[in-house]
């Protein structure tokens, strides 16, 4: 643990922020929060004694406990200064998915502020900010971590950062990046004896389906556009050296239909998005079929070629007995093929969505940077 004390800001507690700090409040000897945003209010611990610290385990009623500093939102140029004026070294842990804030990443770690973050847009937008992310931590002599924004839970970058690091010759990488992407396929195109399976269901079902059990966003097309899975793809991209300019940069097959694409993402667009698509089942059923007719299934992958320096997002067709056929529910599988490796890939898998393995990952990043602080 580090000499000197560390102290926490915490913006975001979303689902993903409130599992991070209920699995915090469990920790021994965890580090004082004197920061705790949300969307409308940001509680502070007062300079400069910096307490009563904002307890992690009752955060949703520290906002009246004497003491502490409420206030409406604040600029980064703010939550710096509040967290540079700490005696010790200060953490920030963004559980948010804000671009604006990701974007003011460089200014925290000039400041010496380390990151712990799950917010995938300050590591796969523009390639510049992800150049000054890296150079302003080492100019500020502060960390960052962010395996949350690929696999939540699962080791995903660090995997890939040992094997970079340790001078493996990485040539590829393939896999199923969205728990959410993945339960479509694996319901809609499920790999078994066709006698026990249950009767299939269109491809507007499965969605309806994952809409209800809360898989996708409130807006499925937000899933659907493949983006989410694009801005994995350019983070291990620039990982494994390939200068990727932005998500949007290379092929991505969306899987919304051209007609629906354009419907305001209001809550009755999207009730028009979930009754339309139903016109469009046979589109996908023609995929699903062709697949089968190969002996094969459809699934929504992504890979990155490292030697033709190509990164793709979109639909494949997989022999019946690969892993990424035989996946189940909303799992994820990463495939790192390498020059160590040889034909067996390393893989990883399991749970790459939900709150509480997002948390986890976001918590154990936290541990790291408290181990080298």
């Amino acid at each position: 643990m580090p000499s000197k004390p560390v102290y926490l800001g915490i913006i975001g507690v979303g689902g993903v922020g409130t599992a991070f700090l209920k699995q915090l409040s469990r920790l021994p000897n965890a580090p004082s929060i004197v920061l705790l945003a949300r969307s409308s209010q940001t509680l502070l611990s007062p300079a400069p004694s910096f307490s009563p610290a904002i307890p992690a385990a009752d955060w949703q009623t520290a906002s009246s406990t004497a003491g502490l500093t409420k206030s409406g939102p604040l600029s980064p140029s703010e939550i710096i200064s509040h967290l540079t004026s700490v005696p010790g070294r200060s953490v920030l842990v963004d559980n948010t998915s804000d671009p604006a804030l990701a974007s003011a990443y460089p200014q925290f770690l000039r400041a010496g502020i380390s990151i712990v973050t799950p917010n995938k847009k300050g590591f796969s937008s523009d390639l510049s900010l992800w150049k000054d992310i890296f150079e302003s931590a080492a100019r500020g002599n502060a960390l960052v971590y962010h395996e949350s924004t690929v696999g939540a839970g699962l080791p995903v970058i660090s995997t890939l950062r040992d094997l970079v690091a340790t001078g493996d010759e990485v040539t590829r990488i393939e896999g199923v990046f969205s728990g959410t992407l993945s339960f479509l396929f694996n319901t809609f195109a499920p790999v078994g004896p066709s006698s026990s399976a249950p009767p299939a269901k269109q491809w507007s079902e499965v969605v309806r389906e994952a809409k209800e059990l809360g898989y996708t966003e409130p807006d499925p097309r937000d899933d659907l556009n493949g983006m989410d899975v694009a801005r994995k793809l350019t983070i291990l991209a620039r990982i494994v050296g390939l200068e990727v300019p932005s998500p949007d940069s290379f092929p991505i097959d969306s899987l919304i239909p051209e007609e629906l694409a354009s419907i305001p993402s209001t809550a009755a667009g999207i009730d028009e998005f979930m009754k339309r698509l139903p016109e469009f089942d046979s589109r996908m059923a023609d995929l699903k079929t062709k697949a089968e007719l190969a002996g094969k299934v459809v699934r929504y992958v992504g890979s990155v070629d490292v030697g033709k320096k190509e990164v793709k997002v979109g639909l494949q067709q997989f022999d019946k007995d690969s892993a990424i056929a035989n996946l189940k529910g909303s799992d994820n599988i990463i495939s790192f093929y390498t020059k160590r490796y040889g034909s067996n890939p390393l893989i990883v898998q399991g749970s790459g969505a939900g709150g509480e393995v997002t948390a986890m990952g976001v918590l154990a990043d936290l541990l790291k940077v408290l181990e080298r602080l």
